[in-house]
């Protein structure tokens, strides 16, 4: 059984289809990755998993139960944790202290736990650790650099102990060392959590990626190994052709 199946969704607004008849699987433990051309509803797709977005027709099922009718704070607490293509945190707070949030998100702790302190920092210090950040822990959070920020969100998604990330393009707008060292987490983190992964850096998703989908004007055009996308003419002839 896949932990994640998306069965023939479909989404329009008005006479535009952003995703139609799209199906696909994501396995326990796999990266998948969704890549394809700016406006072919990759984002849409994402938010159709979550909930932040509803379903015009089709199924999502999540570890054999179907959640597509949950709202989307029952979807995050079966699991479905979400990166987005700007970051989203709060500025005021330290990095440590967005860390926290999800955290008494997930176990419903309440904010009374905020001045308890010691295990809220503990756990918070190790979802920092992991992403890279253990340094910068007590720094606002606004202060932090573009790299920077898209590593508190990995740290933030740590912290609501997901089994499957959806990464909505980790690398967008990073140099290339903060881009290299994306990289390198992802791989590490590769194995403990399942990755639905939407990335525009065709060389990075063939780096990191088990499995590649193709969405195209919001349609699967392929899936596979990255060789056998790589040596797909419908895929270099829709989308690799132009990187």
């Amino acid at each position: 059984m896949s932990l994640l199946e998306v069965r023939r969704a479909r989404k329009q607004f008005g006479a535009l289809v952003v995703t139609d008849d799209v199906s696909l699987t994501v396995e326990r433990g796999e990266i998948h990755a969704l890549i394809g051309p700016n406006g072919a509803g990759k984002s849409c797709l994402l938010g159709e998993i979550t909930g932040e977005l509803e379903l015009d027709g089709g199924e999502v099922h999540f570890d054999g139960e179907r959640i597509d009718e949950l709202p989307v704070h029952r979807r995050a607490r079966r699991g479905l944790a979400r990166a987005y293509q700007v970051p989203q945190f709060f500025g005021s707070f330290t990095v440590r202290g967005n860390v926290k949030i999800p955290e008494i998100a997930r176990t419903r702790s309440g904010w009374r736990l905020w001045s308890s302190g010691r295990e809220l920092d503990e756990t918070a210090s190790r979802h920092l650790q992991a992403s890279g950040l253990a340094a910068l822990a007590e720094r606002p959070s606004a202060l932090l650099g573009h790299g920077e920020k898209r590593e508190l969100e990995l740290a933030m998604s740590f912290a609501a102990e997901p089994r499957l990330l959806l990464l909505d393009e980790p690398l967008a707008g990073l140099g290339p060392g903060d881009s290299e060292r994306m990289v390198g987490q992802l791989r590490n983190l590769k194995g403990r959590y399942a990755m639905f992964l939407v990335e525009h850096d065709v060389e990075a998703v063939f780096a990191l990626a088990d499995r590649i989908s193709v969405l195209v004007a919001g349609r699967i055009i392929a899936s596979g190994s990255a060789g056998e996308i790589r040596a797909d003419p419908a895929v270099r002839g829709a989308y690799l052709g132009q990187q």
